[in-house]
C-alpha cells in the first residue's frame, strides 16, 4: 500500500494486519481521489473507519488541510499512528479511537468540507451512514466504500461508481 500522489508520493504505508481486513486497493483509492479531485486542497476532512489511514494520509497528501482520523480497533490505531509517524503528519492530524457511527452522529451540520468512510463489509454500515448524513449533513460531501452488491438508500444527487465488487458512493450537501 502506498501514496499514490501529492508530496509523500510513492511513500509506502504500513497495512492493517488480521482477520477480515480488507483495506481500499491503490485502484480504486487512485480513483476515488482522482473524482475528487481539487475538492481536497485546503480541505478539513474526516475519514471514518480509518483503518491504517491511507484515505486521509492520501487526502493530506494532496492538500487538505487537516484530517481527523476516527478508528476503534486497537491493532488498527498502532497502525494509523505508525502511518502518520512515519509520514511526519502529527501537526495536520487528529485521531479518534472511537466509533465511527457515534463520532458521525455527534457532528455538526457542515463540520467537515469532506467526509471518507471505507466501513466494513456487509454490516450495513455504509447504507446507515449514507441515512445518518441525509439527516444531518456533517460535510459537505460525503463519499462511502462500499461492496457494490449493498443497497444504498435513494438519496437525491447520489452518485455511485463501480470498480468490480467494490462501489464509490457520494452525496453532496444541499445547502
Amino acid at each position: 500500500m502506498r501514496i499514490i500522489a501529492g508530496r509523500w508520493r510513492g511513500h509506502r504505508l504500513k497495512a492493517v494486519r488480521g482477520r477480515g481486513v480488507r483495506p481500499t486497493t491503490d485502484r480504486v483509492r487512485e480513483a476515488w481521489m482522482a473524482v475528487i479531485g481539487g475538492d481536497v486542497e485546503g480541505a478539513k476532512v474526516v475519514d471514518l473507519f480509518a483503518g491504517s489511514g491511507a484515505l486521509g494520509l492520501e487526502a493530506l497528501s494532496r492538500g487538505a488541510a487537516e484530517v481527523v482520523f476516527v478508528e476503534r480497533a486497537k491493532n488498527a490505531l498502532t497502525t494509523l499512528r505508525a502511518n502518520i509517524k512515519l509520514l511526519g503528519a502529527g501537526g495536520e492530524c487528529r485521531i479518534v479511537a472511537g466509533d465511527a457511527m457515534a463520532f458521525a452522529r455527534r457532528l455538526s451540520e457542515g463540520a467537515f468540507d469532506l467526509a471518507l468512510a471505507d466501513p466494513p463489509y456487509d454490516l450495513g454500515l455504509g447504507q446507515r451512514l449514507l441515512e445518518l448524513f441525509a439527516e444531518k449533513e456533517f460535510a459537505q460531501e460525503l463519499w462511502v466504500e462500499h461492496r457494490s452488491s449493498e443497497a444504498m438508500p435513494p438519496l437525491p444527487g447520489l452518485r455511485q461508481r463501480r470498480y468490480g465488487d467494490t462501489t464509490l458512493t457520494t452525496v453532496k450537501r444541499d445547502g
